[in-house]
């Protein structure tokens, strides 16, 4: 029988851990803080951003949001990064990507301080979770990780295959099934014998941004599979990119889109910020 794992129910465990140790902070006399900028009117990005929001205010942290019209110069923004980067009571910063087309998105993101790239998308922050020292785990990977240990599958000798090669997910993510000793196959849309690699993996990662790309035919029973994708169907219905419906009735464990890594993204943020707090 196909199995869920709750990305609701888990972000929600994880927010009140995160509660907790911020109200032990406090008593030392400090109060997590995490500062997004948002440029512009993309109504995708506003609607994660009053997530973000949310989130800061339910776990007790200090929020900052700077909402710049669409036609701010990338001089004002990174300005304004470089005034965050000062600000001691900060302690996260983030861009919500995208940003308008008249503004370097690699300036800006370079432009944010390691010890504040809560996001985890620095070179400095990549490089060091490639050679196995501290870093910021980028959220959603970080949130992957949780996902599959929440199944009850212990990651150590499983052979895993991510699907995708992004820098914000497939490759970092990769990393850290290796760190926690999986045995590790990158794919992605040039491989040619994707079926076989699938069919072979306890644990999948799909995060290829196609539609229900993925079929119950090209995953084993007992695999734990993680769905990073989130596309858009003509009829205006979310979809993952692996085919839920064709792994009904099958013996392995799914994350649901949505309901799944998306609640434990934004989670993984908290958890970075709280990290860069107690540094």
């Amino acid at each position: 029988m196909l199995k869920l794992i709750d990305g609701k129910q888990l972000a929600q465990k994880r927010r009140e851990e995160i509660k907790l140790a911020v109200e032990e902070l406090k008593t030392q006399g400090i109060t997590p803080g995490l500062a997004v900028i948002l440029v512009g009117e993309d109504p995708a990005s506003q609607v994660y951003v009053r997530n973000k929001e949310k989130a800061c205010h339910e776990v007790g942290f200090y929020s900052e949001v700077h909402r710049l019209p669409a036609d701010t110069s990338q001089e004002d923004l990174l300005n304004l990064i470089d005034r965050l980067n000062n600000d001691e009571k900060i302690h996260g910063l983030l861009v919500q990507l995208p940003v308008p087309k008249h503004i370097d998105e690699k300036a800006v993101i370079h432009a944010i301080s390691p010890k504040k790239d809560v996001d985890g998308f620095l070179p400095e922050n990549l490089g060091s979770l490639l050679i196995g020292e501290q870093a910021f785990e980028p959220c959603t990977p970080k949130g992957c990780i949780d996902l599959i240990k929440e199944s009850g599958m212990e990651i150590a000798g499983k052979k895993a295959v991510v699907v995708g090669r992004s820098n914000i997910v497939g490759k970092p993510v990769a990393m850290m099934l290796l760190r926690e000793h999986a045995t590790v196959t990158i794919c992605h849309s040039k491989t040619k014998n994707l079926k076989e690699e699938l069919l072979a993996a306890d644990i999948v990662v799909a995060a290829i941004g196609r539609a229900n790309f993925i079929t119950g035919d090209m995953i084993k029973d007992g695999a734990v599979v993680i769905d990073v994708g989130i596309n858009r169907l003509p009829d205006g219905k979310m979809a993952g990119d692996v085919d839920r419906a064709s792994l009904e009735g099958r013996d392995c464990w799914l994350t649901p889109v949505p309901g799944g890594v998306g609640p434990m993204t934004i989670t993984m943020l908290m958890k970075n910020t709280l990290e860069s707090a107690t540094r």
